[in-house]
């Protein structure tokens, strides 16, 4: 039996009973996303960035700071919208602004295995001290670094006791528990346990919740409480849903689902909710956008529904769950799993699913203040059907369970995102060629591997088929680049706007076939013609000519009736901006669009006159522009609300 922790008030105090419990220099490990507490960190790093006796090394990932409002039209339309989003006093974390200027002391190092996405591309000492780890190595990762503290933000149970018995890890279980487990099998000492209550944290039970004395410190600072960092739901776009849509009809009535972050994952959700809500305009899309399984009856609305297997509970998730699409359950019981799979469950069994099973398990949640709110109000039903797991029991199949977990996530899809693939099928997801880091591996190649040892699992990767940048476009799909997430041997399937792409145990030439199909068709005369000098693809091949159709502006007609017709809105997962704020969002997107072409804009913007849109402007402080400067961003602005005003 643990000895009581100490509770305090004051982070203060949290940061002296830490400095004075662990000798010596410091190791924190402290959660990924929404489960850091900030204040904590920031009190600590005060207290340390002055004091080179007492070396501070962090380890972390996915250190979440509001966007920076940047200029110009940019800073008119994010800077109201952070300080309402975020709140006026969020507490921005300290070391991130250091890293951020290559400024960090230099008896303090912050390592983090997963980045915001672009966030810290300029930090040299981000660079350099990132670390590329699986998400279920990172437990390991910690011990070998010899961890000593962990610091986490925690819910208290509903009732509010004064003095409360048990804590809930919530928005983390993903490492914690891992990590002191993989400590004390090394034989080390127990690192320092502190925990942060956060009153804003939805309680969520079952194995997220360990006993009051599990940590050795527990601070509860007084109010008021910053709000949970509310990931800003962004603008799903054509593109999008045409990935979105294929992708979906690869999932299986009675599977299993993971899916990332992002607005091609809300393409999918949203593609999948109207599978079931709306049959008939979800295959009208789908024959407008020519897929083959426009018509196959496996698309029908789900009757046995998904399991949800996810290492981060998301929007996407929500959604699901409310419209009845998430509700296949699990037990853990391998017994009871083998009866269901054989057909052998009876009403005892199956009365006991019903009771005890869960729908979804997640290792993290991130998301909206509207996930939040929701998982806070949660009927106690709908609670205990919704698990939280740490990462190694989500995102590995090895375990004395392993038979179970395989039994649980049958017919699995595993959806991630790739900014690059090769004709031979390597995908680049987390960094660029020059080895700097955008993000990071995370669980991507977890659930890659996870498709390729289970009988009935695909790997599906979505990636637009081309990008924008310095005043050209390029494709995504490219013979060859300098970085690989993900080697070719694992491939498998690929979806981008124009299609699927099915390269598992495909041959080389199968492939190169496989994915100029569904690249840009400005670009497949250069990917087929390096693949014959290359010896990859017969001389004599010659493209169909249904390739001509994969171009933007084809995209845009096939998917303008159903924009019009409501069935694909801009925000199918809900939408943070005010309906001026949305019309505003659209209008700075045309405009960065069009951005290569700046003398163009600028004339014409001269001639456009003051929009009629004077919500617009009295939103960006543009309805009375004073100086040359305000009097040509209303301008550009204007241009672009008109342009923009039929979308």
């Amino acid at each position: 039996m643990r000895p009581a922790p100490t509770f305090l008030a004051s982070l203060d105090d949290a940061v002296e009973a830490l400095l004075t419990r662990v000798s010596g220099p410091l190791h924190v490990g402290a959660p990924l996303g929404l489960g850091k507490p900030h204040r904590l960190l920031n009190a600590l790093y005060a207290r340390i960035a002055g004091d080179p006796s007492r070396p501070l090394h962090l380890y972390t990932a996915l250190s979440l700071d509001p966007p920076d409002p940047g200029e110009g039209l940019q800073a008119r339309f994010l800077g109201p919208f952070v300080r309402r989003h975020f709140g006026p006093d969020f507490p921005r974390l300290a070391y991130v602004e250091a890293l951020r200027r290559d400024a960090l002391p230099s008896h303090v190092e912050v390592e983090e295995f997963y980045l915001q996405s672009g966030a810290l591309l300029r930090s040299s000492a981000a660079q350099r001290r990132y670390a590329s780890l699986n998400y279920t190595h990172v437990a390991r990762a910690l011990t070998d670094r010899g961890v000593n503290a962990i610091v986490q933000k925690v819910a208290r149970p509903p009732d509010d006791a004064a003095t409360p018995t048990q804590l809930s890890l919530s928005c983390n279980t993903d490492l914690t528990l891992d990590t002191v487990d993989a400590v004390l099998a090394r034989g080390r000492a127990r690192p320092l346990l502190i925990a942060e209550i956060d009153p804003q944290l939805p309680w969520l039970g079952g194995s997220a919740v360990v006993p009051v004395e599990w940590f050795d410190v527990v601070v509860t600072p007084p109010g008021p409480y910053p709000p949970l960092f509310g990931l800003p739901r962004e603008p799903v776009g054509d593109v999008d849903y045409a990935i979105g849509f294929h992708a979906s009809t690869l999932v299986r009535d009675g599977g299993t689902l993971q899916i990332g972050i992002g607005t091609l994952a809300d393409a999918l959700c949203h593609a999948l909710v109207l599978r079931h809500t709306d049959n008939a305009a979800y295959r009208r899309v789908l024959h407008s956008l020519h897929s083959p399984r426009a018509a196959d009856p496996a698309l029908a609305p789900f009757s046995a529904g998904l399991y949800g297997c996810s290492e981060m509970i998301n929007e996407g998730f929500r959604r699901l769950v409310q419209v009845g699409v998430l509700r296949r359950k699990v037990v853990d019981d391998l017994a009871l799993m083998r009866r269901l799979a054989d057909g052998r469950a009876d009403d005892d069994d199956l009365a006991r699913l019903e009771r005890d099973g869960q729908l979804l398990h997640g290792a993290f949640y991130l998301g909206s203040p509207e996930l939040y709110a929701w998982l806070r109000e949660l009927p106690p039903a709908l609670a205990r059907a919704i698990g939280m797991k740490r990462v190694s029991e989500v995102n590995d199949l090895d375990g004395d369970d392993a038979a179970l977990r395989r039994l649980q996530r049958r017919d699995a899809c595993f959806f991630n995102t790739c900014m690059l693939a090769t004709a031979l099928g390597a995908a680049t997801s987390d960094g660029l060629d020059s080895g700097r880091v955008v993000s990071g591996v995370g669980g991507q190649y977890n659930f890659v591997a996870m498709a390729h040892a289970l009988q009935d699992a695909r790997s599906i990767l979505m990636l637009r088929a081309t990008r924008r940048g310095g005043g050209r476009t390029t494709s995504n799909i490219v013979w060859s680049y300098g970085h690989t997430t993900i080697p070719r041997h694992l491939r498998d399937v690929y979806v981008s706007e124009y299609g699927l792409a099915d390269l598992r145990g495909r041959t080389d030439e199968d492939c190169v076939v496989a994915m100029t199909a569904i690249a840009d068709a400005r670009f497949h005369d250069e990917l087929l013609a390096t693949a014959v000098k290359n010896g990859k693809l017969r001389p004599s091949f010659r493209p169909p000519a249904r390739w001509a159709e994969c171009t933007p502006g084809r995209l845009r007609e096939q998917l303008a009736p159903h924009r019009a017709a409501g069935v694909l809105p801009d925000y199918p997962l809900g939408c943070d901006f005010t309906e001026v704020e949305a019309r505003l969002a659209r209008a700075l997107a045309w405009l960065k669009q069009h951005g290569d072409a700046k003398l163009r804009l600028l004339l014409r913007a001269t001639r456009a006159g003051l929009s009629d849109d004077r919500e617009a402007l009295q939103r960006m402080q543009l309805d009375r522009p004073r100086g040359a400067g305000e009097w040509l961003q209303a301008r550009l602005l204007t241009l672009a609300l008109r342009m923009t005003a039929s979308e």
